[in-house]
């Protein structure tokens, strides 16, 4: 029996999973965010802790006697969290998660003091990564930055609560700007240009590694005949990507959630931050992996949905089963801003070539293909980083919609999977890296694919058309940016090749 935890930011996942994978328990704590300023998201650490305590006790309710015979942990969860300690391991202020955006300037800064930030960590640095949080505490709360002794992501401080260790798997650890990806091991450089030290940092391992042992009497309160070890786990992608067995290079998922993400394994280090790539280390020993994000996928459809006072279902049954052409209209899904390829957190979207005989419809039809566009940025980011995706599995809620995925599948040029019974996230792929690290099989033995219900081709009578399309959608970004700089009276900031990008971060999806 293996336990998958996945410490999420808008909740608390635990899963109870038996020796044939099957989950044989499973229990969600919420969780809130406090955002005390515009653009601050912040949560206290004991929350968390206090969500894992209830999760865990609920499984030893549902599932007693499978709950004896754990014999061993994986954790997930929400990346670039900083959670600084004191002397005393005492939390010393709220961690400041993911979707901060305070860090602005001081991802420049950092930038700055460690000019082969990029070539070294492998990616732009933006206000949800830890380390430009280190310096904007050192510069605006410097009493606590002169006390702060560790730092640790989210899911680390958990296994420090669980084992009494500080611990650190490579996944997660590429979200801080601290690490080496390509050499898998902190960075002094990118330490001292934060004012930190390796002193400060946790010990790394890989996803795999046995990683501390649960305590004695938490083992006890939740009636484990057997303390069980802790794997080295992974970060929430990562944890998703153990779960849909994508583990070998080449294996690939698109992730169509409240935002997108289009994974890439690979089998070395590939930065392309020139195109706002992501790339980090996977949770599995000498594996990487590249990432690309569109901002707004599904949550582009629900912003439709509420234009419209109707909810997403009613859009999607006026649309056919099959589109014979693109829509006559463009939209540009840069809701909040855009990451790959972009970086710019201040362009704004828009719908384009709008006439008196465009019907709803159609412009349901629009939104689904500018999101696809979207994720072609995506791809095309990945292809110059050297990867040839071959197929993708899509997961998220996006991917309930048949019509969507075959749109995704001819504007890619990509064959795409549709799931049989959904994905499990990152508490299953936390549960499969807790049993690897206490059994060491093979990893493909265990990192098995989810069934696939069908593999939606692309339609080559729309190939042109819809390269066509995308043409016009690249085209019209100068424009939009300019346009919506000017409304917020936003500052130029040069980037890669001369553009000028703003900074921004968003969740890589919702898995």
């Amino acid at each position: 029996m293996y336990i998958g935890i996945d410490a999420g930011t808008s909740g608390l996942k635990a899963i109870l999973v038996d020796e044939q994978q099957h989950v044989l328990a499973n229990r969600t704590v919420k969780l809130s965010v406090q955002s005390p300023h515009n653009g601050w998201s912040e949560q206290n650490p004991e929350h968390w802790w206090e969500a894992l305590l209830e999760a865990l006790d609920g499984l030893k309710e549902d599932a007693p006697q499978a709950m004896a015979q754990v014999k061993g942990i994986g954790l997930s969860g929400q990346q670039h969290g900083a959670v600084l300690l004191g002397a005393q391991d005492q939390v010393l202020r709220p961690c400041i998660l993911w979707n901060d955006v305070r860090s602005d300037t001081e991802c420049r800064t950092f930038e700055h003091a460690f000019p082969q930030s990029r070539a070294v960590c492998g990616n732009i640095a933006m206000p949800g990564f830890t380390a430009p949080k280190l310096l904007w505490v050192r510069k605006h709360e410097p009493d606590i930055f002169k006390n702060v002794r560790h730092v640790l992501l989210p899911k680390a401080w958990l296994r420090f609560k669980l084992c009494g260790e500080k611990i650190e798997d490579m996944s997660d650890a590429s979200g801080t700007l601290w690490l080496d990806v390509g050499q898998r091991k902190w960075s002094d450089a990118a330490l001292d240009a934060t004012g930190l030290s390796q002193k400060a940092m946790p010990r790394l391992c890989e996803g795999t590694d046995a990683a501390g042992t649960l305590s004695a009497s938490l083992a006890a309160r939740w009636g484990i005949e057997h303390p069980p070890q802790i794997a080295g786990s992974a970060g929430d992608n990562a944890a998703s990507a153990v779960g849909l067995g994508a583990v070998r290079a080449g294996d690939a998922f698109l992730s169509l959630g409240t935002s997108g993400v289009l994974w890439c394994t690979t089998d070395r280090f590939r930065p392309n931050t020139q195109s706002a790539i992501h790339a980090m280390c996977h949770a599995l020993p000498q594996t990487w992996h590249q990432m690309g994000v569109t901002l707004s996928a599904a949550s582009s459809l629900a912003w439709w949905a509420d234009i419209n006072h109707c909810d997403v279902s009613t859009l999607l049954s006026e649309l056919p089963d099959h589109v014979d052409r693109p829509s006559r209209a463009l939209f540009l899904p840069y809701l909040n801003g855009e990451r790959t390829p972009y970086n710019d957190g201040h362009v704004r979207g828009a719908f384009l070539g709008l006439d008196r005989s465009l019907a709803r419809p159609e412009l349901t039809q629009a939104v689904l293909e500018g999101v696809a566009h979207s994720f072609r940025d995506a791809l095309d980011g990945l292809h110059d980083a050297g990867s040839m995706l071959r197929s993708a599995d899509v997961i998220g809620g996006g991917s309930r919609s048949r019509l969507w995925i075959s749109i995704l599948a001819s504007v890619l040029d990509l064959p795409l999977n549709r799931l049989a019974h959904g994905e499990q996230g990152g508490a299953f792929g936390a549960a499969r890296l807790a049993r690897l690290s206490v059994t060491q099989e093979d990893i493909s033995n265990i990192c098995l694919p989810p069934l696939r219900a069908e593999t939606l081709m692309p339609d080559p009578s729309l190939r042109d058309a819809y390269a066509q399309s995308q043409e016009r959608y690249r085209a019209a970004y100068p424009l939009l940016k300019e346009i919506s700089n000017a409304n917020h009276g936003v500052p130029h900031h040069a980037g890669p090749h001369g553009h000028h990008y703003g900074h921004s971060y968003g969740r890589r999806a919702d898995l």
